[in-house]
């Protein structure tokens, strides 16, 4: 593991007041203790912490000391299971106090955190924890049943299963009675900023998952990110919409807000436009961050359904996980009296890179201008190093490595890893211009990568699941535009011999995939064909498949060794 990325330091870099923010007691730094001790030991244990907002109208707050206390309790939980710093726990749940307690304490512990999407279906659950050999695995009794129990004892390293609701199935931990006889008090451990803290998993367009890990020291960014691409600060009401099952809902939904002291808004409910419009005007929202989809849905409701409403708490208004078309911004304007301001970061950047901050002039459809401390550029590759490309080429969107947050590794895919980096350089593998001001503007990717509703779906867990049927010999899968979603999720396959193509089948492998995936991974529509274009080397060619599909240019077909019939 790369234990310091190259380039400048952090305490060279403007983000260095954020690391001085911090207590780091004794010199280490530890994501848990930042993000509540550290405020109760100053005097602010009273604060609400977060708002917890029950799907079914419950409504319950945490301050930050109960905040403490309870990730405490947890972090005493896992040690009297034998769980040792370096440990793994996968979260597998919604938005529940207990995920953020169970979080928090984790990282308090020493241990990983590593959060899922709670809808995923078992197989892409299975792998992930494969990959990052799950100790302890946070969850539901319900999600436990359908998911988990049928293949646990396929995880070796899987140790302990805590359950957050209820009574545990045999072989579980009721995670209730766990916490209530547990200590309130821990001392968090002496982690460095160096130290493995997270695992974020992201999809690839070909092979198995990534695991990005990052480190207790990314915490200097998400509160320096948080102060200054989103305008947060101590009291300030805050809504992060994200699931806390991606990254966004762990760096923009737990650390950032809390280390800079900010009381969140947590809503157990999915999307549902006149709740969303109540839970602003009621909680008074200050700064409210969201993706694209949810203001597509917006939209589409129209501006009457609205004009009830008080927006008036309203400062900033930020989006992130997919391109924001302008037309989202400028509705947004006329809406709310304020911009929905967009930004781009990543994954494997742990937080915001480049972004309409608070008191820039808005661009609609760019992504705004790197933050401080962050030296980003468009690069291209001709015959020799990369070069950086003028104002309005279009090149890969590049950063210079060296920002807190950045990731350290891919879980045992060193090579995988080294690619992302090359001449002072970590290459992005997005597309994108710079005007002549200075501002981002998003081509594409330069993979094949989907992006529906703010969910990463690599193509290739896709099509494993429904060649797993036994009607499917190939499959090759994309993602087509939807106004709503962003991308909606396409599929292409042959059948083998005895199978005949028929709307029966269609939902069958659907429903199979739905099964296997989840439904926000599932292909939406599945398209039968005798052949698929491959190259000689027998890889689908999916961007044939997408440019067919669109009317789009087919650009070099010299590799192509079948074609579709």
């Amino acid at each position: 593991m790369r234990t310091q990325p190259d380039g400048p330091a952090s305490d060279a870099a403007p983000w260095a007041q954020a690391r001085d923010m911090l207590d780091r007691p004794g010199g280490h730094l530890n994501i848990g203790y930042e993000a509540v001790d550290r405020h109760v030991i100053h005097g602010h244990g009273d604060q609400v912490a977060l708002r917890w907002l029950g799907p079914d109208g419950g409504r319950r707050d945490v301050s930050y000391a109960e905040l403490s206390q309870l990730s405490s309790r947890f972090a005493n939980v896992l040690r009297a299971h034998g769980m040792q710093p370096g440990d793994r726990l996968y979260a597998l749940m919604g938005r529940d106090p207990a995920l953020y307690a169970g979080a928090l304490g984790t990282l308090k512990a020493g241990l990983i955190f590593t959060p899922l999407f709670s809808a995923f279906g078992p197989e892409p659950i299975q792998t992930r924890m494969e990959i990052g050999e799950c100790n302890v695995l946070l969850t539901t009794a319900a999600i436990y049943r359908r998911k988990i129990a049928p293949w646990r004892d396929k995880i070796p390293s899987l140790k302990l299963v805590l359950i957050a609701d209820g009574e545990a199935p045999e072989g579980c931990v009721a995670l209730g009675p766990a916490l209530e006889a547990a200590a309130p008090e821990y001392e968090a451990a002496q982690t460095g900023e160096d130290t493995p803290a997270l695992i974020h998993f992201t999809s690839g367009t070909t092979g198995r998952p990534k695991g990005a890990v990052h480190v207790h020291g990314a915490a200097i960014y998400h509160a320096f990110s948080g102060r200054e691409a989103l305008g947060l600060s101590p009291g300030t009401i805050y809504w992060c919409t994200a699931d806390p099952g991606w990254v966004t809902g762990t760096s923009y939904g737990i650390i950032a807000p809390l280390v800079n002291r900010v009381t969140m808004i947590v809503d157990a409910a999915e999307f549902e436009l006149d709740r969303w419009y109540g839970t602003v005007e009621r909680e008074k929202v200050e700064v409210w961050y969201s993706a694209p989809t949810a203001i597509r849905m917006m939209m589409r409701a129209g501006a009457e359904a609205a004009k009830p409403y008080d927006f008036s708490s309203l400062r900033f208004l930020a989006s992130v996980g997919e391109p924001l078309n302008p037309e989202a911004v400028i509705w947004s304007q006329q809406v709310f009296g304020r911009p929905f301001h967009d930004n781009w970061w990543q994954t494997e950047t742990g937080g915001i890179m480049i972004g309409n901050t608070p008191g820039m002039t808005v661009k609609p459809g760019s992504m705004g201008k790197p933050l401080p401390g962050i030296e980003a550029g468009i690069v291209a590759q001709d015959d020799g190093p990369l070069r950086e490309c003028g104002t309005g080429e279009i090149g890969e969107l590049a950063l210079r490595p060296g920002w807190p947050s950045m990731m350290r590794e891919y879980l045992h895919e060193q090579a995988r890893y080294d690619k992302c980096f090359r001449d002072g350089w970590y290459l992005s593998g997005d597309l994108a211009t710079r005007d002549m001001d200075g501002y981002y503007w998003f081509v594409g990717r330069a993979d094949d990568l989907i992006k529906s509703s703010g969910h990463l779906i690599g193509p290739f867990e896709v099509e494993s699941a429904l060649i797993e049927h036994p009607a499917v010999a190939e499959a090759g899968v994309i993602g087509i535009p939807d106004e709503t979603a962003g991308e909606i999720v396409k599929a292409y396959v042959t059948l083998n011999p005895g199978f005949e193509p028929s709307d029966a089948l269609e939902r069958e492998l659907r429903g199979h995939a739905r099964k296997r995936l989840g439904a926000a991974v599932a292909p939406r529509a599945v398209v039968f064909r005798n052949t698929l274009p491959k190259t000689r080397s027998g890889k689908i060619m999916r961007r044939l498949l997408k440019a067919r599909e669109l009317g789009l240019p087919e650009g070099d077909t010299s590799t192509l060794e079948s074609d579709e019939t």
